[in-house]
């Protein structure tokens, strides 16, 4: 059969509908929290909820975003701003616009610019340049990327006097495509994609990369590209990816456009590109400097809650508990009631810590046991919807875990005679929280990737009805971090590993059967291919030997020949995880890689990881198996539900990892391990339905599971590397994990090390 790369990523390229005018309601909510420390059985009220999701359809290709938006409606974004930014006299005034098209990172663009002590203000899409001009006081405009194609018939627009109205412009990804289109370049959808750290060539001599190397580390998402041919007349290329345009740039009208995202960290020296387009080419001053933002947020605060009271739900994590000390200090203990609710997903005896950890630092919380009515509620709480412990899909679980947190918050109110009409919910939801869930708080045209449970559907009702107040909705989760330590509170609670929400319950991937798509024997060759160049001659294999021979560069191809001995044995998985690829979520098949080499040739392994999905779209995310080669096709799925054996077993094996992590057990040859806390930010433990080495034709079905490590580094949260054995973290360390799990965790099949950067791959699987 030929390859088609572009057949395989279009087939199953997911968009998401596009979402009717909707205005966009400012909500403003109340929070805080209280003490006392009391333990109550659990309610058994049914919660429930039902969620036709569509999957299978994995690697987006962009998608078209209605642009019915009013023009200065914010989306709740402009006046979120104007709660924090400090008056200025129109002399004083120097203001940056960004224009925001949906991307997944256009909170931190706006971030970026704040640090370096300018103004900016969010705008939707289809603001005008005569709109910007009338208000006054910008030095600039910058375009921010986005899920759409600039080459749909319905693509979302802008207006072309943006780039003619003598501002000077910088259009990031999506924007990039935009300037070049409308300066009279073409866009078109190439074969290979680009997801994830990559090294590039710059023009350091243009004004935006003054000060930078030859050569830049920078994040690329993306499948629609501009070639050479097709730069815009009077634009030069000042970046390069490979055959790929990736900047381009009219000095003279000061108009710039990268096809990267210099605002995340992934991009070493993005911070650099925006101090030259500030100061250098748009001649901003860095006057502006904000209020204190925990300032700014007890401002808001107060005047939101006026004379009413809070309740705060708190999970023990970083966010909440921030959230809980910040409303404190604004309101007085007596006016915050705290609650910390178990629904039967938290780690290994979790909730007795989060419990003492608060009342050590006084912050006491009411603690309540909902887990068995978690797992039987559903989304709407009506008749013949599907239970949690009968729930499949990764989102369908995320909205009834969310709703039935709603549901049980009011259960606790009643018992603690609270009225409703006398309290704000307050959560301490953060900015990628929101932009994750496509929340109209934080973009009214991002793609939502994953349901964050403090933004579901009763959420928005209640935010709707102005029952709700976030005072850290502006923030990402270093700043939270930043804030914590300015109230005083210690360390080990402000440097806790994130831990979502939903907790186990997005961590185990349910089943009952196999995810297998048409093209899956077909993927499954060019998986192999890819992995197996140097090995494979057969001449079927030859458009994908060129591919990969055209992606890899001179020193990933000696490392290859230098490391890699024997085959790689490959294993596509018959299940999917969510990732997101091109500002657009996926939901794609797992490539699973496996060696009987010795020493594990890690380097090599994580090189294949960033090519596979630039290549095969319909994969986003790649693990190695510890242990003996996997030859075996992987046919079936263990059946699995939300159970509470099954959450047992993923909390010991949780438990297992994590203490190695921490360095809190031995090795297996009684050597002391290092504490890896501090550099891992997050490692998630992920189990999932499949059984390695079981024979498909003569075992139909299993009870083992397989465990998945994800030690995921990152300061931005929005974006990271997996962690690579040997250069971030101790190969021991990875290797204990490994026996730890398989030695205490009856029904282990394999344990495996998740070698995927975000993009494509989400820190989390569902």
């Amino acid at each position: 059969m030929r390859f088609q790369v572009v057949k395989i990523g279009a087939r199953h390229s997911k968009r998401d509908k596009v979402r009717s005018k909707r205005s966009a309601a400012r909500t403003r909510e109340k929070t805080m929290k209280r003490s006392s420390s009391m333990r109550e059985e659990e309610d058994t009220t049914n919660v429930q909820q039902n969620l036709s999701q569509r999957t299978n359809k994995p690697p987006p290709s962009k998608r078209s975003v209605d642009l019915g938006l009013e023009a200065m409606n914010m989306n709740g974004n402009h006046e979120t701003e104007k709660c924090h930014v400090e008056k200025m006299s129109d002399a004083d005034a120097e203001r940056v616009a960004v224009l925001d098209f949906g991307a997944q990172y256009g909170k931190v663009i706006d971030r970026r610019v704040r640090e370096l002590r300018v103004l900016s203000e969010m705008f939707p899409l289809n603001t005008t340049a005569k709109q910007l001009k009338e208000l006054g006081g910008f030095k600039a405009i910058i375009i921010s990327g986005g899920p759409a194609s600039v080459y749909a018939a319905d693509a979302p627009q802008i207006d072309p006097e943006i780039f003619t109205c003598g501002l000077p412009v910088f259009g990031i990804c999506y924007g990039f495509q935009l300037l070049n289109k409308f300066a009279g370049g073409r866009v078109s959808r190439e074969q290979i994609r680009e997801d994830g750290a990559t090294k590039i060539a710059i023009n350091k001599h243009v004004a935006l990369f003054e000060g930078l190397s030859d050569c830049e580390q920078v994040l690329l998402t993306h499948g629609d590209s501009v070639g050479e041919a097709n730069v815009a007349p009077n634009f030069e290329i000042i970046a390069k990816s490979g055959q790929h345009v990736a900047g381009i740039a009219d000095e003279k009208r000061k108009l710039y456009g990268v096809q990267f995202h210099p605002e995340v960290d992934l991009t070493i020296n993005g911070g650099k590109m925006f101090e030259n387009f500030l100061y250098k080419i748009a001649g901003c001053q860095g006057k502006y400097t904000m209020k204190s933002r925990e300032q700014s947020c007890i401002d808001e605060i107060l005047q939101t809650v006026g004379d009413k009271k809070v309740l705060v739900m708190v999970s023990g994590g970083v966010d909440s508990t921030v959230c809980a000390a910040l409303l404190n200090k604004a309101l007085g203990a007596e006016r915050v009631t705290a609650i910390h609710i178990d629904n039967g997903f938290m780690r290994w005896k979790e909730s007795d810590a989060v419990e003492k950890s608060l009342a050590d630092v006084n912050l006491p919380v009411l603690r309540y046991n909902f887990g068995s009515t978690f797992r039987t509620s559903t989304e709407k709480g009506l008749e013949n919807e599907k239970t949690l412990d009968c729930a499949v899909e990764p989102e369908l679980k995320r909205r009834i875990i969310g709703n039935t947190f709603i549901r049980v918050k009011d259960i606790v109110m009643k018992k603690l005679n609270l009225k409703q009409e006398d309290y704000f919910l307050a959560q301490g939801t953060l900015r990628p929280d929101l932009i994750e869930s496509a929340s109209l708080l934080a973009s009214g045209h991002a793609d939502t990737i994953k349901t964050h449970h403090n933004d579901t559907e009763l959420v928005r009702e209640l935010r709707k009805a102005g029952r709700v107040i976030e005072p850290l909705k502006d923030f990402h989760k270093d700043e939270v971090r930043e804030l914590g330590k300015d109230l005083g509170l210690p360390e080990h609670l402000v440097q806790r590993h994130p831990f979502p929400g939903p907790g186990l319950a997005i961590r185990i991937l349910c089943a009952e059967n196999e995810y297998r798509c048409q093209d899956f024997e077909e993927t499954q060759r060019h998986l192999a291919t890819i992995c197996n160049v140097k090995y494979d001659a057969r001449p079927e294999s030859r458009q994908v030997v060129n591919y990969v021979k055209q992606l890899l560069t001179e020193d990933e191809k000696r490392i290859i020949d230098r490391d890699q001995h024997e085959i790689i044995a490959t294993t596509l998985l018959p299940i999917k995880t969510v990732g997101v690829q091109g500002d657009s979520r996926s939901y794609s098949y797992v490539a699973a890689l496996s060696t009987d080499q010795r020493p594990i040739p890690w380097k090599s392994l994580f090189i294949y990881a960033q090519l596979i999905p630039k290549i095969l779209h319909n994969i986003n995310r790649i693990a190695y198996v510890f242990g003996p080669a996997v030859h075996m096709p992987v046919e079936n799925v263990t059946r699995t539900h939300l159970v509470p054996p099954t959450i047992e077993k993923l909390q010991i094996a949780d438990k297992a990892a994590t203490d190695v992590l921490f360095g809190r057990v031995r090795a297996d040859n009684f050597v002391k391990l290092p504490d890896l806390g501090h550099k891992v930010q997050q490692m998630p433990v992920v189990m999932i339905p499949v059984d390695f080495d079981r024979d498909p034709n003569t075992q139909r079905n299993s009870y083992k599971h397989s465990f998945v490590l994800r030690p995921f580094i990152t300061s931005d949260f929005m974006t990271g590397i997996a962690a690579e054995p040997g250069k971030h973290i101790p190969e021991q360390t990875i290797l204990e994990m490994d026996y730890a799990i398989r030695s205490r965790v009856i029904g282990t099949s394999r344990v495996l090390l998740d070698l995927t950067s975000k993009p494509p791959g989400t820190t989390e699987w569902e």
